[in-house]
């Protein structure tokens, strides 16, 4: 029996470990069978995705658009720049006149934190948080979480680092409420105008120098300044500088563990927050962290779209 059957995916915060590992061993059935060359689980064949992205994305936006052709499903790319936002409608009007065309799921990015909550209590159709503002990013800790089962077997009693703009990031929330629910042990890092100063309720410790910090974690996950959310380099010296005390580069990672891995949900900043080699290193899971996206996704929208069981379409 599915422990997942919310009507919408908005966040991880208050998803239970049960409903976690529902979607991560669902999206672990289509990844196999990709593998095994099954290029179509149609699951939700017939169903309509509306990709609703009020910001720009690259890997979200075509990984779920990715996701849904997996599973047999149509997609609608909503582009705000083409659309009659431009011409003063509400996200709402905008959201319920989609809806009174019936689609079966809307994936929604945008910069206010809280709109896809406002949709999700508007209309009935389900709604898949994409990222909302500075709030959170559930798809992108799930997949995370995914990654790190698969490289780590287990999470709970994991040191977990995550290091760089805190303060601005949605996904070091969705991480944090994930990974806290699956047992880790969660630190944070960055320059002390980057963390909030809050964020030890979360149950994380907080560190402001990253030599400190790193030496006896499992999985480091590296983060981008949040410029278009605010932060910006007149909260750090220079860009030189945050590289040099905060980025993980030729010297910090010889104080990781032997077995530690490297994370980053991208885009990446080469040279600014992680450098070239460390990127491209053995360490280093970010790809897999892109493939295990689309298979995360494909199980987020096979479950708010009620899809069929998987062994009946294969």
């Amino acid at each position: 029996m599915s422990a997942f059957t919310r009507s919408h995916l908005l966040g991880t915060e208050d998803l239970s470990k049960d409903e976690i590992m529902d979607i991560i061993n669902t999206a672990k059935k289509f990844k196999d069978l990709i593998n095994k060359g099954h290029e179509v689980i149609p699951t939700l064949q017939g169903k309509i995705i509306v990709l609703m992205f009020f910001e720009p994305s690259t890997r979200t936006r075509c990984s779920f658009e990715i996701a849904a052709k997996r599973v047999g499903a149509e997609t609608i790319d909503f582009s705000s720049i083409k659309s009659a936002t431009t011409k003063g409608e509400t996200l709402i009007d905008t959201a319920k006149n989609l809806e009174a065309m019936q689609p079966h799921v809307f994936v929604i990015r945008h910069s206010n934190s809280g709109a896809p909550h406002t949709l999700a209590k508007l209309q009935k159709i389900p709604v898949a948080n994409a990222g909302d503002g500075f709030h959170e990013h559930p798809t992108q800790a799930l997949l995370d979480l995914m990654t790190i089962l698969e490289y780590k077997k287990q999470v709970a009693g994991l040191n977990i680092l995550i290091v760089g703009d805190i303060a601005h990031s949605r996904v070091a929330r969705s991480n944090i409420y994930c990974l806290k629910t699956m047992g880790a042990n969660v630190s944070v890092c960055g320059p002390a105008t980057m963390l909030p100063p809050d964020i030890e309720r979360l149950g994380v410790k907080s560190y402001t120098d990253l030599k400190k910090a790193i030496t006896d974690q499992d999985v480091v996950m590296m983060l981008r300044i949040q410029a278009e959310r605010g932060g910006t380099n007149n909260q750090f010296p220079t860009l030189r500088e945050y590289s040099r005390y905060w980025g993980l580069n030729n010297n910090s990672v010889k104080l990781l563990k032997q077995d530690a891995i490297v994370m980053h949900p991208g885009p990446m900043n080469r040279g600014v927050e992680i450098s070239q080699a460390v990127a491209d290193s053995e360490r280093s899971v970010i790809l897999p962290q892109v493939t295990n996206g689309v298979a995360i996704r494909m199980a987020v929208l096979h479950k708010l779209a009620n899809g069929k069981n998987i062994e009946e379409v294969i």
